[in-house]
């Protein structure tokens, strides 16, 4: 008797959330080659890349198509997409030392975690349910804080490169100035800059955190 076809599987480069990730691609790549001659468009581009950001995630958990690569795919649009803003703004404001070192941090502190999730054995870089740290927990744990501490951040460097400019590029003459902007836009800068500072806090913490790991993983491996 004739066996039935086998059925076909949905390769893994076709899922629609990595489909999504490779759209959030090639808008960064739009926004940042507008960067310098249209701010406004590249304001929109890169904030609508970030909103993709959160509908790739969805969309893997309504279709059932997480993966590994697209995990992957995920956190290195993003390091990538925060490490070139940074850098931007390095450019326009002195001292460019403070973004460089954001940069540094956001990237160690998620190389870090990504290491020591590998060799825990863990599925995702995210479950640091075996973590004490109660902040690292409720960043993790609980979606619509760690949304805010994520927005917050990009938000707030959207809005320093919106307000670049050439004349002054004091960092802290910058954020004078957007203080004395109406009260609304007020509002946004020091709800960003709250939501900012526990994300880099997170950063500090997460990389102490997994640096731990890593040297227990060497110390038990030693024994």
């Amino acid at each position: 008797m004739a066996q039935p076809p086998a059925k076909k599987t949905l390769s893994v480069y076709l899922y629609i959330p990595n489909i999504i990730g490779y759209f959030r691609i090639i808008i960064n790549f739009i926004a940042f080659a507008e960067c310098y001659t249209n701010r406004t468009l590249f304001a929109i581009l890169y904030f609508f890349s970030f909103f993709c950001d959160g509908l790739d995630g969805w969309f893997a958990r309504r279709f059932n198509q997480a993966s590994t690569f697209g995990a992957v795919l995920d956190m290195v649009t993003d390091r990538v997409s925060t490490a070139c803003l940074l850098a931007l703004l390095s450019q326009f404001y002195r001292p460019g030392l403070v973004f460089i070192l954001l940069l540094g941090l956001d990237i160690t502190s998620h190389w870090f975690q990504m290491y020591s999730s590998f060799l825990s054995g863990k599925t995702s870089h995210k479950d640091v349910k075996h973590t004490g740290n109660g902040l690292l927990k409720l960043y993790y744990g609980y979606r619509p804080f760690m949304a805010f501490c994520c927005v917050a951040s990009e938000v707030l460097y959207i809005i320093l490169f919106l307000y670049a400019d050439a004349k002054s590029t004091s960092l802290l003459n910058t954020c004078r100035g957007i203080l004395k902007e109406s009260p609304l836009v007020v509002f946004m800068f020091i709800s960003t800059l709250i939501g900012w500072a526990l994300k880099q806090v997170i950063n500090v913490i997460q990389m102490k955190t997994a640096a731990d790991a890593c040297v227990a993983y060497d110390s038990k491996r030693g024994k």
